[in-house]
């Protein structure tokens, strides 16, 4: 039997998921978190063979002494795995600390972390990127804009989600970035591409190809979500496009992945931009070496009448998987903000909507600055209904 070690199981909720296709297919899953064990949902016990409690999982020595203690008692380790952006740097120090070779090893990081580091591989794979600098000093940033112009973007190098990224306007802008930014912190520098963002999203088996494929669309950019306040909106497509499934295939090749679940990222040019290519071309954006976040797993199956969970596991298990998608739909996310004022209400919504909402919920407020307060998720057959559903949920009053 195999052993697999799942980092954080219970975080985020929807993970129990993976756990529980894992120990259907046989595999002994053994958990390392820091909630209390009585703490756990029923799903998640009954979907793991131990769990260890470590205090805190940012403690490495306590995470480490964790693993060892779980090789001491149930033998060679064949997996360990978090599927979260956040321990992905650790999860592969403790594969190279263990000699476990089923995932990336702690040389392999930089590419697939560090923002700078990622453009090579694009370039590989014939997949064009935005001018960058690394933003180390003022007069070497003004140098870099005085060829690209303004707006730029400057955000970590390495970094999760939209966290201390900021469109500057302009050189006022730029210096009051030098002034206040956080010196512990690499900044990448990059030309503002007009743009949405396109995903491609996959499960990769262990010779690099797809057992599973799909996309989102993100009309708004991460970044204005959180640094404007602004509603939260982004679908997963009914159908995914030719070249997005190409540029995706050739980024899994370009950065050697296997045996993973991918969120690759990618501008679709919203006009012709010098240098990147013409309205509607992909430029590549960023490679998220898991899961995309949040929900996203869960849209997945509602527009693919799928189970990407299970799909997952059958990778990791058997390296291939018999699941078929059913019908495709588009599977819409609108997350609203609190304080604005909405022309229809919460019960109006449900009530319009009852046949197409799969999910909605209240989100505590460490998810809710990027993904809204209030969200509805919902299957929509046609892309004019996906509309009229997103007018509906976002108007609001004059």
């Amino acid at each position: 039997m195999k052993n697999f070690v799942f980092i954080s199981p219970n975080f985020p909720a929807n993970y129990w998921l993976f756990c529980r296709e894992l120990k259907k297919n046989g595999l002994n899953v053994l958990g390392i978190g820091d909630q209390p064990y009585e703490e756990l949902s029923k799903d998640l016990k009954d979907s793991l063979c131990e769990y260890y409690k470590v205090s805190n999982l940012e403690n490495d020595d306590e995470v480490y002494r964790a693993v060892a203690f779980l090789i001491f008692k149930h033998g060679k380790i064949d997996w360990l795995e978090s599927n979260n952006e956040y321990w992905l740097e650790r999860d592969a120090r403790l594969r190279t600390a263990f000699h476990i070779t089923s995932g990336f090893q702690e040389e392999d990081i930089p590419r697939v972390k560090y923002k700078s580091k990622m453009k090579e591989y694009y370039d590989r794979a014939g997949i064009p990127t935005a001018r960058y600098h690394l933003a180390d000093t003022l007069e070497e940033c003004l140098e870099f804009i005085s060829q690209t112009g303004y707006p730029v973007v400057v955000k970590p190098d390495n970094g999760v989600g939209a966290s201390h990224t900021y469109r500057l306007e302009n050189e006022e802008q730029v210096r009051e970035f030098f002034r206040t930014k956080d010196p512990a912190i690499s900044y990448i520098m990059e030309e503002y591409v007009y743009a949405e963002v396109n995903s491609y999203d996959a499960v990769i088996d262990s010779h690099g190809n797809p057992l599973f494929e799909t996309g989102n669309v993100s009309p708004v950019s991460i970044m204005d979500i959180v640094n404007n306040e602004d509603n939260a909106v982004f679908y997963i497509l009914k159908n995914l496009p030719s070249d997005t499934r190409q540029a995706g295939r050739a980024a899994a090749k370009s950065f050697g992945v296997r045996s993973r679940f991918v969120h690759f990222e990618f501008f679709r040019l919203l006009k012709d931009q010098e240098g990147l290519g013409r309205k509607g071309d992909l430029v590549g954006l960023e490679v998220n070496m898991r899961p995309s976040g949040g929900f996203s797993p869960d849209m997945m199956d509602f527009a693919g009448t799928t189970d990407v969970y299970k799909i997952w596991a059958d990778m990791v298990a058997f390296d291939k998987t018999e699941l078929k998608p059913g019908e495709r739909k588009y599977c819409a996310f609108a997350g609203r903000r609190d304080g604005k004022r909405f022309v229809m209400s919460h019960e109006d919504i449900m009530a319009k909507y009852k046949e197409q909402i799969k999910m909605t919920d209240r989100l505590p407020e460490v998810l809710a600055s990027a993904m809204g307060n209030q969200i509805y998720i919902g299957v929509f057959r046609t892309r004019k209904e996906m509309d009229e559903f997103y007018q509906d949920i976002l108007k609001c009053e004059v």
